[in-house]
Parts: C-alpha cells; sequence; structure tokens
C-alpha cells in the first residue's frame, strides 16, 4: 500500500510540472512574440524545435537554453513542425507568419507565434 502510495505522489509530481524553456514554463514566458526553428535531424523523420523569446543565452554554456524541455528535462521530439505548432497553440500561441533559410547543409524554418492574451 506505502509503495502504491509513493508511485501515485510521483506521477502526481510529475504532472504537475510544465514544459519548458530555459527553465521558464511555456504558458508563463511574458512576451507578446515568439519564434520557434525547425531543423531536421539526422537519420530521423522528426525534428529539433528551438524557441526563441529574445531570452539571453550564452555562447559557451552546456545547458540549452532554446530547447524545449519535458516533465523531466529532456529534450522534446517533435514528428514534424506541424507538431510542434499544434504543441504551442495548445500552450496558447497562435500562428503568424513563417518563412524557411537555406545555406549549404542545413534548412530550417521558422515560424512566429503570437501569444494569445
Amino acid at each position: 500500500m506505502k509503495k502504491l502510495l509513493i508511485l501515485f505522489l510521483i506521477g502526481f509530481a510529475s504532472v504537475s510540472f510544465a514544459q519548458t524553456v530555459n527553465d521558464v514554463p511555456i504558458r508563463d514566458i511574458d512576451v507578446d512574440y515568439v519564434q520557434i526553428i525547425g531543423t531536421g535531424r539526422s537519420l530521423s523523420t522528426k525534428v529539433n524545435v528551438e524557441i526563441d523569446f529574445g531570452q539571453e543565452t550564452k555562447s559557451i554554456s552546456f545547458k540549452n537554453g532554446t530547447s524545449i524541455k519535458d516533465e523531466r528535462g529532456r529534450n522534446m521530439k517533435f514528428n514534424s513542425m506541424m507538431d510542434a505548432l499544434n504543441f504551442m497553440s495548445a500552450n496558447g500561441y497562435s500562428f503568424q507568419f513563417a518563412y524557411t533559410m537555406n545555406d549549404d547543409k542545413d534548412k530550417a524554418i521558422y515560424y512566429i507565434l503570437k501569444k494569445n492574451k
């Protein structure tokens, strides 16, 4: 019985923490606009997604301040940019504009989103 109660409390605690960027819950980011950037993953159909909301990032850091972290602090994986857009919509953001950028090696997709008030 004690083990069941402990497992329940651990499960409840993990649900109560939101997804974060730079240790800030996505719903609590205090800006009007964010940019999500999607890049392809090597040997995968999934995309890496980062969020830029004007946060300060350090050039030499082992902690990536732009990746979306799940409740356990792991980088979230998205099936596509549409998956990421639906995720952000569920967290209070609306699509505004999209564009792409290509260089010699990589292609990146950028979505500009506005926070719903």
